[in-house]
């Protein structure tokens, strides 16, 4: 008699996609430059900041479970550490990999909600 209770909760239940751990691990953060916002403002275009061993698929699969929106394309780039010299000290910026990710038509995805 539980299997039976069991089986018609899990038939109720309607699959979401839900984030997973590694899903939160692969975008670590959105980069917000002037050059990003326009992005988002004209293409609809979102920056992000993703894991180096990340791939394209990985990213589109993450994006699509956090923030549950359809996406066209992924392309991904690996951005160089520059030198940077303040004074007499010098050193490097720190490198990264960047993923543009390019929503469908009718999607919009705003990352700075006010709240209101």
């Amino acid at each position: 008699m539980a299997r039976t209770k069991k089986a018609a909760v899990e038939q109720a239940t309607p699959k979401v996609s839900v984030a997973d751990v590694r899903d939160l691990q692969i975008i670590i953060k959105p980069i917000v430059t002037e050059k990003s916002m326009k992005l988002m403002q004209e293409q609809n275009k979102i920056t992000l900041k993703v894991v180096p061993s990340a791939n394209a698929i990985q990213v589109k699969n993450a994006f699509v479970a956090l923030f549950n929106k359809k996406v066209e394309k992924v392309n991904m780039m690996n951005v160089r550490a520059k030198d940077k010299r303040v004074g007499k000290f010098e050193g490097k910026t720190s490198a990264y990999k960047k993923a543009i990710v390019t929503l469908k038509k009718g999607e919009a995805l705003d990352l700075f909600n006010q709240g209101k």
